[in-house]
């Protein structure tokens, strides 16, 4: 089983960000577009997993918490590495300071179970396409800047997913497994 955990994005933000992706993919059709109804902000990749070991998977991802939701403001587009030699064009957002201690929280326990740790620093950020090779059309470039400070809509989470991934020609297909509530009610 492939698996990520991610936080889903609301129809809102997905609205928002496919009306300007149907035009960029236009400019750009080499590029491996994510589909929209994909779009998620990936917390920890797992990888391939023993589908033996999907019950401890999910034990470990229960236990984590955090004392406040989560709250994101979809804005901004770029590129990683670097615009020079893009492999990834994301969508940026701003983020709740408890953001990248949930994703670590969800790093360590996982990594308790045999997962390892990762190895650079976490990023949030919604994965809109990848280029191999690296590089994208001049049109496409100045595009991304004219809308690279748009507000995309914003979103209060609670909870996050374990998602398997199908790789398929048509492209990934998601199925959530199990969401994992992280605030306690009040």
């Amino acid at each position: 089983m492939r698996l990520f955990v991610a936080i889903a994005i609301p129809s809102e933000v997905r609205d928002s960000l496919s009306v300007i992706l149907n035009d960029l993919r236009v400019i750009a059709p080499k590029g491996k577009w994510v589909r929209t109804e994909n779009l998620h902000v990936t917390l920890k990749f797992l990888g391939n997993a023993d589908p033996q070991k999907l019950e401890q998977i999910e034990g470990a991802l229960k236990t984590v918490r955090s004392s406040q939701p989560v709250t994101l403001d979809f804005r901004g587009l770029g590129f990683f590495p670097s615009e020079k030699r893009p492999r990834v064009f994301w969508g940026g957002m701003e983020a709740s300071a408890n953001l990248r201690p949930l994703a670590e929280s969800i790093g360590g326990c996982l990594h308790q179970i045999g997962f390892p740790l990762e190895e650079r620093s976490f990023t949030p950020h919604l994965t809109l396409a990848r280029f191999d090779p690296p590089g994208l059309p001049p049109a496409l470039a100045d595009a991304v800047k004219r809308h690279s400070s748009d507000n995309y809509g914003e979103a209060i989470v609670r909870e996050f997913h374990l998602i398997e991934s199908k790789l398929k020609s048509t492209g990934a297909e998601y199925t959530t497994i199990q969401s994992f509530p992280f605030v306690a009610e009040s």
